[in-house]
């Protein structure tokens, strides 16, 4: 399942991707935000990610102005993996190379053509596995 999240100034483009989603018969969870009313990206974030581990086959795309913020609240879990993508190369080693489980996008700073092609490379790339499985353990502390 796809969790979609955003603050007040992620919220017109989290409606651009829920209308692409639509389009693609691709079902999402939308946690908010419902407006341009402002609201704190850290209650949104954690929204999203009590949904994201309902299931460890969840994903979230979650959206602020910068999405620096998202990135980080989403982080402070050890559980979720937040990436912040700004191109398709970044997408895809976000999930290639880090298992990354949560799609972090600045709408002040990519447009919806580029947002929707970031989110498709996201959705279609698997994890790799292996060395970075090993780095992956590092960083959670498992040994």
């Amino acid at each position: 399942m796809i969790i979609v999240a955003s603050d007040h100034r992620g919220y017109e483009l989290k409606e651009e991707l829920k209308l692409f989603f639509n389009k693609e018969s691709i079902i999402t969870i939308d946690v908010g935000s419902y407006s341009k009313e402002p609201v704190d990206y850290p209650d949104v974030a954690k929204l999203g990610i009590e949904k994201i581990l309902e299931n460890k086959n969840n994903v979230g795309i979650f959206i602020c102005g910068s999405g620096i913020g998202m990135s980080l609240a989403a982080n402070r879990n050890p559980k979720i993996r937040a990436a912040l993508c700004v191109n398709e190369k970044m997408a895809l080693l976000a999930r290639k190379d880090n298992d990354a489980n949560v799609l972090c996008l600045g709408a002040n700073f990519i447009k919806k053509k580029q947002a929707i092609k970031i989110v498709k490379v996201f959705l279609t790339t698997s994890f790799e596995g292996g060395r970075h499985a090993r780095r992956l353990k590092k960083i959670s502390g498992e040994k």
